[in-house]
C-alpha cells in the first residue's frame, strides 16, 4: 500500500505558479534553478513536480542546448526556498510537453497545464 503525504506550503506556491503560468525560483539538491511548473501529482506516494527549467544550475553544469531536454522531475519535499519569479519573467515550455502523460514522472496527476496553456485538473 502506498502512503500519500499531505501537500504543504511548497506545494501551494508551486500550484499557484502553475495556475498563473509563472516561473519560480527554487533550490533543489543545493542548486538554484528557475523553472516553469507544468504538473503536480504523486509518484509512489511522494509529491512530485514536473517542471521545465529555464535558468540556473543543473547537476551537469549548463542547460542542454536541446530545449526538449530541459524537463525536470522534482520531489516536492526536496525543494527548498521556492518563490515566484519576477512577474516579467517569461513562462516557457517545449513542444514535447504532453499534459495527458507527463513523462512518467507522475502516477496520480493532481493538476497540469493543459495543451492550450490553461491549468487542467488531473
Amino acid at each position: 500500500m502506498t502512503t500519500v503525504t499531505a501537500p504543504g506550503p511548497t506545494w501551494a506556491t508551486l500550484e499557484a505558479a502553475l495556475r498563473q503560468r509563472r516561473p519560480v525560483r527554487l533550490s533543489y539538491h543545493g542548486r538554484l534553478r528557475t523553472v516553469c511548473p507544468h504538473a503536480l501529482g504523486w509518484k509512489n506516494g511522494n509529491a512530485m513536480l514536473l517542471a521545465y527549467q529555464t535558468g540556473g544550475q543543473t547537476s551537469t553544469g549548463s542547460l542542454p542546448a536541446d530545449t526538449r531536454q530541459r524537463w525536470r522531475n522534482l520531489f516536492v519535499h526536496q525543494i527548498d526556498h521556492v518563490v515566484l519569479a519576477d512577474p516579467s519573467s517569461p513562462w516557457e515550455t517545449a513542444d514535447n510537453y504532453n499534459p495527458a502523460h507527463p513523462f512518467n514522472a507522475i502516477d496520480h496527476l493532481s493538476i497540469a497545464v493543459a495543451a492550450s496553456g490553461s491549468p487542467a485538473p488531473g
